[in-house]
């Protein structure tokens, strides 16, 4: 069925145009003009600031003049994974969807849902002459995926709203009422090569692939694999059980995105070739056991590539990255001991990269307090040293401190008891949110984050729920009613 005739129509719609526009993260001029033509073509109060956000002014329905002028935000950028084999341009193509079993998919390729869908309400929302609303400010963000440059570019005073609609949550049970912070570490160094010290070298390329990954603030406390660590922990291990040459490792893509795939080319003598085999067979044994039920599709294997005059790792610096980046800390680092279920302090190792062109790994540190963020920060920095890489942070940002008793939690609360006959999850999440970043610049603003059902955020495997879009389109309408009525 096509999106244009799923319901929400207006929404569905929208989402397909934006869908088809390319809009990966730092590349987003194209969705930008979109978003700017939008706008203008509606013959509404458009701007775009120099970070490349977009703001759109909406008067309120007649009659609603008095109320508070009302927010409505989402990003424009999306998440750009795929399948190995895809061959998806995510810079000239939109995005292949279709539907299935009650939810829209994309064919090979993240799907943009995250925050897509988000984009279309508001898109909906501007097209609309039936809605009961007060004023409204669309603020498109711009890049929130990879570093939130456009929330932190925001200036003071550009948008003047009193509540803020976050659209980029992903159960439609709840309301988030505050978020994790975060902060980029990346290590890099130089690399130490030799020509290998073995008779006959063979290479070998050894893959570990087909995890769930997801997102690395939501999926955290799952417990899912990280392709890069598996790999590090096979490769420690076959340099003690079958004395390994490393030429090159490649693993991960994005700091939010639990990486999924990682390829590492080593170096054998063709005398103990029998050896690597002997020693990685009972190692994949016990990660897919390890792992099964997180990861069920996960697959190891080893490629013969023939003789090779590759250079590999000097011995030491072998060893050292090596330990050093298997003893990364990843995953939950500490849950909030007042917060029942939520994880405080978490970090992501999502790409590393040893080449003769250098060693770099990026991590994405996130926590709900500022000084356990930057202490997890400087122990991967200290971790790092000693293998002799210069560790340097960027892109911090700050959490969002939960406001529960606000009036615009309070009427969300009634609005969603009234319409669903059940009590909605209020919380705080791990994930990082625009929501702090833009209350530093906006104080005493109300915020709430909510959406639709979207499930494997952040990976091939992303899909949104059909009827839970419907849902939250519903409790959308009523709210935006509801504060229509305010004075």
């Amino acid at each position: 069925m096509p999106l244009s005739q799923l319901e929400p129509r207006a929404v569905w719609t929208a989402f397909a145009e934006l869908n088809a526009v390319p809009r990966p993260s730092k590349r987003e001029e194209q969705v930008q003009a979109f978003a700017v033509q939008l706008g203008e073509s509606l013959g509404l109060d458009t701007a775009k600031d120099a970070v490349g956000n977009v703001r759109i002014i909406k008067p309120a329905s007649p009659g609603m003049e008095a109320a508070p002028t009302v927010v409505i935000q989402a990003h424009l950028d999306m998440v750009c994974q795929q399948n190995e084999g895809t061959g998806h341009d995510f810079d000239k193509e939109g995005i292949d969807m279709y539907t299935e079993d009650g939810w829209v998919k994309a064919r090979g390729t993240t799907l943009g849902a995250d925050n897509g869908i988000g984009v279309a309400f508001a898109i909906a929302t501007l097209r609309s002459s039936e809605m009961i609303h007060p004023a409204i400010e669309v603020l498109f963000t711009s890049d929130e995926e990879t570093g939130m440059t456009g929330a932190l570019g925001l200036e003071t005073g550009w948008i003047k709203g009193k509540y803020l609609l976050n659209i980029d949550t992903e159960d439609d049970r709840e309301l988030t009422i505050g978020c994790a912070g975060g902060i980029d570490v990346t290590a890099t160094g130089k690399a130490s090569y030799r020509p290998a010290p073995v008779e006959d070298p063979m290479g070998f390329r050894l893959t570990v692939k087909g995890l769930t990954g997801g997102h690395s603030g939501m999926d955290i406390h799952l417990g899912r694999g990280n392709a890069n660590l598996l790999m590090m922990r096979l490769l420690r291990d076959l340099e003690r059980e079958a004395c390994i040459l490393i030429t090159q490792v490649e693993g991960g893509n994005l700091r939010n995105a639990i990486p999924r795939e990682c390829q590492a080319t080593i170096v054998m003598g063709q005398a103990h070739v029998a050896l690597l085999e002997d020693a990685l067979s009972p190692m994949v044994a016990a990660l897919k056991k390890e792992y099964a039920s997180t990861d069920p599709q996960m697959e190891i294997y080893l490629e013969p590539l023939g003789a090779s005059n590759s250079m590999v790792l000097a011995a030491q610096a072998q060893t050292d990255i090596i330990q050093v980046i298997a003893a990364s800390p990843a995953g939950i680092l500490r849950m909030n001991p007042d917060v029942d279920g939520l994880v405080q302090t978490s970090n992501n190792v999502a790409r590393i990269s040893i080449s003769p062109n250098g060693i770099e790994v990026l991590c994405l540190t996130r926590s709900s307090s500022e000084s356990e963020k930057m202490d997890a920060a400087q122990r991967l920095a200290g971790l790092y040293k000693m293998a002799g890489l210069e560790t340097s942070f960027a892109g911090s940002y700050p959490g969002w401190e939960p406001a529960p008793g606000g009036t615009l939690a309070s009427l969300m609360h009634e609005s969603y008891v009234e319409l669903f006959q059940e009590e909605p999850h209020v919380n705080a999440c791990h994930a990082g949110l625009e929501c702090g970043i833009i209350g530093e610049r906006c104080p005493g603003m109300e915020m709430i984050s909510f959406g639709p059902n979207i499930r494997g955020a952040h990976s091939p495997d992303e899909r949104v729920e059909i009827a839970s879009v419907q849902k939250s389109w519903q409790y959308f309408v009523d709210v935006l009613k509801r504060l229509s009525a305010l004075n």
